[in-house]
């Protein structure tokens, strides 16, 4: 096709795009999540470019203008003022001449080290991968003057080849202490991060390698370093390295000096900042104001069943924005994650509950697929306790504690269809320790009628999963088996629908 045909097509199929989100898309389609993040139309995956500008939060993801499966993979964009209510923009940068645009991050580059900027303007610049499939993964460049509504991608494309098939994801930020750039690359075969630096953006250095490490069950993907907060140690700062393994992450914490990451956990140790079945490819925001967290997004779903899951006319959503710190249990690091405080400008209080005793099975007056609910507990000492949401019946979505392993779990083997994937069926239960210490259990749980996020004592565990309940599957239970358990308090909010 010609080089002006395709920009043509692309600059139409991108307001084409925006127009459908913003006045045909109804946003109240049955398992359509109303306060996470989705496209109006199409397939959805990794969260990329995560960059603050200009009092705007930039939302790029991967996406496929064409259908609603994985494929033909693009640059779609979004914006937000506050992290919660998102606009739908044009498709950022288009798949060209066989070149995908996979996953990537993006910066302000304030000083125009690239000498992309013109006329005072500071340029965004997107580093990604370019994909070709099956030959080979390189990394390119593109810039935007406009706050990201039109792309150029740079002439001298690629600005790192090793010629490989797998080399992929880049992710970038400023080193003050060196003044320079940084890129995490991801060598997905062999396990490893590979760090590079670069005063311009174009000319990059190999600075170090980490890995293989932890998890290598799969191929490792969409690399992020971010610094963060030490809880209860006002000014003191930890890097947080996470990855992505098919269908699963994991994260390490330790120390970044502008050339080598230095792991602090112990080395025989999985973390996981999550342990449900459905977050993955998550990243940090780049350049947020010093006041604002550490804030991170991820894709909700699964490559075991991603192009399977019932959903039309998208498909795939984003999480709600997590802040990130990290605080010291014995011999390693634990990673914090709690949902961004902003969220709760959309709650509506419509239930709470004080001191009483759960015996078996308490039914709340409540029925809803869309809320946010927090709940404080003593389980007793021999118990299986907890929270059921999306209740009819004998269907409902189990979040639950075992007492006697000191577990947290979430189970969906009763849970809405699941018939639809054969995997996505058998994938059900998931848990992770989670030892109490004599204190409660805090459970503060996010239901978006078909995305489940749950956040315990204070971030120390999450739990993501998708289920897919009928729209009468809205009831809510308490439940205590093995013994009487102790409600301190609950607490139930209808949550606003964002679009």
């Amino acid at each position: 096709m010609h080089p002006m045909r395709v920009l043509f097509f692309s600059l139409c199929l991108g307001f084409t795009f925006c127009a459908f989100a913003q006045t045909n898309a109804t946003y109240k389609e049955q398992y359509r999540p109303r306060f996470h993040f989705s496209p109006a139309i199409n397939w959805c995956n990794d969260p990329n470019g995560l960059v603050y500008f200009n009092g705007e939060y930039h939302l790029f993801y991967q996406h496929n203008p064409f259908g609603n499966i994985w494929g033909h993979m693009t640059w779609a964009h979004a914006v937000s003022k506050d992290l919660v209510h998102w606009k739908h923009l044009p498709i950022a940068i288009a798949e060209e001449k066989e070149i995908m645009i996979f996953s990537g991050t993006c910066v302000i580059d304030k000083n125009n080290t690239s000498g992309f900027g013109k006329s005072g303007k500071a340029p965004m610049v997107a580093v990604y991968t370019g994909h070709i499939e099956n030959v080979n993964q390189s990394q390119h460049l593109a810039y935007s003057l406009d706050n990201g509504i039109t792309w150029t991608k740079y002439n001298k494309n690629p600005v790192l080849d090793l010629g490989k098939k797998d080399f992929r994801d880049p992710k970038i930020f400023w080193y003050q202490p060196k003044e320079y750039w940084v890129m995490a690359l991801m060598f997905p075969v062999e396990h490893f991060v590979q760090f590079y630096s670069s005063k311009n953006l174009k000319d990059w250095n190999h600075l170090s390698d980490f890995g293989p490490a932890g998890d290598t069950s799969g191929v490792w993907e969409c690399p992020d370093l971010t610094q963060v907060p030490i809880e209860g140690m006002p000014g003191e700062k930890k890097w947080v390295l996470q990855t992505s393994q098919n269908a699963s992450m994991q994260y390490f914490v330790g120390e970044f000096n502008g050339t080598i990451f230095t792991n602090e956990n112990p080395t025989n140790k999985i973390a996981r900042p999550d342990y449900g079945p459905d977050y993955y490819a998550a990243i940090a925001y780049n350049q947020l104001p010093a006041a604002i967290l550490p804030t991170a997004i991820g894709w909700l779903n699964n490559w075991n069943y991603a192009n399977y899951i019932p959903t039309t006319p998208w498909k795939g959503a984003m999480s709600l924005p997590r802040t990130l710190s990290v605080k010291k249990i014995n011999d390693g690091w634990l990673l914090l994650q709690k949902p961004a405080a902003v969220l709760q400008s959309l709650r509506t209080k419509i239930l709470e509950l004080k001191n009483a005793t759960i015996n078996e099975i308490t039914l709340l007056p409540v029925k809803s697929q869309q809320f946010e609910m927090e709940i404080v507990f003593e389980p007793s000492a021999l118990s299986t306790s907890g929270v059921r949401i999306a209740k009819a019946g004998n269907s409902f979505f189990e979040i639950g504690y075992d007492a006697t392993n000191q577990l947290l779990y979430i189970d969906r083997s009763k849970a809405g269809i699941r018939s639809f994937n054969k995997i996505f069926e058998n994938l059900s239960r998931f848990e992770t320790p989670l030892v109490l210490n004599n204190k409660p259990l805090q459970l503060h749980i996010f239901f978006d009628h078909s995305i489940v996020e749950v956040f315990a004592n204070n971030g120390e565990a999450v739990l993501t999963a998708q289920i897919f309940p009928e729209e009468a599957d809205n009831g809510i239970e308490l439940f205590s088996s093995g013994g009487k358990s102790a409600l301190i308090k609950a607490t139930i909010w209808n949550i606003r629908s964002i679009w």
